[in-house]
């Protein structure tokens, strides 16, 4: 089981992405969750990125939205981490 942390500029794709739209809230507290426990989890189509985002991961929430995130450990306890980095549509995070 990973730990999420949440970055801030995913707190404001976050908000941004949401305003809205209260379903797609519910959906990505959803992906979070399977995020956590499976992050490779055939559902998520979790793939690795390259170019200007190389080191970077992104999974779908749903048709026109993803979240942009990366492995890391945790400093003090090197538990295994999520740092969501990014969250919106598709041309805005890639």
């Amino acid at each position: 089981m990973y730990k999420l942390s949440w970055s801030n500029g995913f707190r404001r794709g976050f908000k941004k992405s949401t305003r809205n739209n209260p379903l797609l809230r519910e959906k990505i507290f959803l992906v979070l969750e399977n995020l956590s426990s499976m992050p490779f989890d055939p559902v998520l189509k979790t793939h690795k990125l390259h170019g200007k985002l190389s080191g970077l991961w992104a999974c779908q929430v749903d048709y026109d939205c993803r979240i942009v995130f990366t492995f890391e450990n945790e400093p003090d306890t090197e538990k295994d981490l999520i740092v969501l980095v990014d969250i919106g549509k598709h041309d805005e995070v890639y």
